[in-house]
């Protein structure tokens, strides 16, 4: 029988599998789509970025449900509403403003998650467990993607939606069954209390400390290019690269590093940290740099090849080293703000957000005025990923501060 810990964390990786499967099959299924109901490319922008803009809507939201109504509640709700707007598309893919309204639900229903899973996380996780849990969390995460990446391209687009959206059905149920709320919606139970457990924190607060703003804008940066990758690099393949439907298969390969790199990374961070080799700030530090500089580094190196095989590699490099931030910054939430890291994490992943908002229509328009070419928004990329380190590195704290 699983401990606690053990048990709160697979199920929320499970979640995390299903959250981030979905979110693939779109920029997988954009192409066939669009020769099925001749969209250009200003219109895959829009349908591709309005995930974001439901995204951006429900993270505080979902943060301050969860403290209120507790994680088993409002992460119930979450799922059932992602999985409903999934397998829904393809009765609302007729009216690219019904998708794009869909889309947005699916934005809405991921919100008001991921800020859930980090809160369950800072209660039921002990800090010596913490950079390998983040580390799975963010590992399945990349196991969805990698799944979509290989099984979408053998469907048609309609079963792509019916198969995913069903399986969020299924983890519902077995959530409701399996997972027990270990506090009430007052008291809250910590596996590992925190040394100042203030409820009663200003809203002020939680903006006006740097190395809360460092933990912002290091996950901005990373978000930036990561959201460009998912959301463009199967229509970069196909339309840049002349890359076929057998050839978009090779998406999956850049999350299966992913996956495997963001394991190990939690793993040695914990072991750094354990054996008190290193100090948990020189941890974090260490890991967002690689996952942030490293990235920025092969983002300009993909941006000059034309050679599919290598952009893949370069790719699969690039989001390989990104998985290294799961025990950086976003790890990081649960030692500044132990007793409010859903919140942190919700203010945090809302800006983090809006990449995922401007990347349609900005890389549309950057590719269009530059007449096919994609090098301005790779060096775009790779810019703010070296801003995003910087600023981690010179401002960041792993003291409590709320």
């Amino acid at each position: 029988m699983l401990n606690k810990p053990a048990h709160t964390l697979w199920l929320c990786c499970v979640a995390n599998f299903i959250n981030a499967a979905d979110r693939v099959i779109m920029p997988i299924a954009i192409v066939p789509m669009t020769d099925e109901f001749n969209w250009d490319l200003h219109g895959q922008g829009w349908v591709l970025s309005s995930f974001a803009v439901g995204y951006i809507s429900s993270q505080v939201i979902g943060a301050s449900a969860t403290k209120k109504y507790g994680g088993k509640n409002v992460l119930t709700i979450s799922v059932l509403l992602w999985s409903m707007s999934t397998f829904l598309v393809p009765l609302f893919a007729h009216s690219i403003y019904a998708l794009t309204l869909a889309r947005v639900i699916l934005g809405l229903g991921e919100g008001l998650g991921l800020p859930t899973m980090f809160h369950i996380f800072s209660h039921g996780i002990p800090s010596e467990e913490r950079s390998r849990s983040f580390g799975y969390l963010v590992a399945f995460g990349s196991i969805g993607q990698t799944a979509a990446s290989v099984i979408c391209p053998h469907l048609s687009w309609r079963w792509m939606f019916y198969l995913f959206g069903s399986i969020g059905f299924i983890w519902v149920f077995v959530w409701l069954y399996m997972y027990k709320e270990p506090r009430g919606t007052i008291d809250e139970e910590f596996v590992e209390p925190p040394k100042v457990n203030n409820n009663n924190v200003n809203w002020r607060e939680f903006i006006n400390h740097w190395p809360l703003w460092s933990i912002y804008i290091a996950h901005f940066s990373m978000n930036w290019s990561n959201y460009i990758i998912m959301h463009w690099l199967p229509t970069y393949l196909t339309r840049s690269l002349g890359a076929d439907q057998t050839h978009i298969m090779l998406t999956a390969v850049p999350y299966v590093m992913n996956s495997v790199v963001g394991v190990v990374a939690g793993h040695y961070a914990d072991s750094l940290i354990s054996k008190h080799k290193w100090t948990v700030l020189s941890v974090r530090r260490l890991m967002t740099s690689i996952g942030l500089m490293g990235p920025g580094l092969f983002i300009l190196f993909f941006s000059a090849v034309t050679n599919l095989p290598l952009a893949v590699l370069f790719v699969t490099i690039c989001l390989g080293l990104s998985a290294c931030n799961s025990s950086g910054h976003l790890s990081n939430h649960a030692e500044v703000a132990p007793s409010h890291a859903g919140i942190t994490f919700a203010i945090s992943n809302t800006l983090a957000t809006i990449p995922g908002i401007l990347c349609g229509p900005l890389t549309a328009e950057l590719v269009t005025q530059s007449h096919g070419r994609w090098f301005p928004v790779f060096i775009i990329a790779a810019g703010v990923n070296f801003v995003g380190g910087i600023v981690y590195l010179s401002q960041s704290a792993a003291s409590q501060l709320l």
